[in-house]
């Protein structure tokens, strides 16, 4: 993760922030044909916000995230995985993930998928801090099925690793 000279790892300041969807991203890795292959994707974040709070436990994370952006390099699986038959991007248009709770090294919220709400916790893996900005790296082990994504069993991965970089700008 790049950051400036003035930065360090320290808690970014109390208050609002806006994720800046131009400079982040959910990025995956999960195995294709029966465990053999590996696939790497990402999709875009939409959206979202980060409310830092005092104490930090009472801080907050809203984030959206573009279902018709899924990309792994392969038209047709990406098509697949857009379908009615995986994430139905077109009735589902988008994952969320909200959170409000934060301890310094884990961010444990709600993700959504096609309407399933789970929870899931991210591990904070990476952060930095500047004058107004923070990024931040965090990951994730998510189960498919448990959101109902459960087409192509054997042939499409169930765990997916998930790395999000996020860089967050006050308001």
């Amino acid at each position: 993760m790049e950051t400036n000279q003035d930065s360090t790892t320290a808690a970014p300041g109390l208050g609002h922030y806006t994720i800046d969807p131009d400079a982040s991203t959910v990025e995956f890795t999960t195995r294709h044909v029966f465990g053999l292959l590996p696939v790497r994707g990402s999709f875009a974040i939409r959206s979202g916000s980060v409310d830092i709070a005092e104490p930090l436990g009472d801080s907050g994370v809203r984030a959206e995230i573009d279902t018709a952006s899924f990309r792994t390099g392969s038209k047709q699986r990406d098509a697949a995985v857009r379908s009615a038959r995986f994430l139905d991007a077109a009735l589902h248009p988008s994952m969320t993930f909200t959170a409000d709770r934060l301890d310094g090294t884990t961010v444990a919220g709600t993700l959504t998928v096609c309407g399933t709400a789970r929870p899931v916790s991210l591990s904070i893996e990476e952060s930095a801090s500047t004058t107004g900005a923070f990024t931040a790296l965090a990951t994730a082990r998510v189960d498919r099925t448990e959101f109902g994504v459960t087409a192509s069993r054997g042939m499409a991965g169930r765990y997916l690793t998930v790395t999000i970089r996020v860089r967050c700008v006050r308001a």
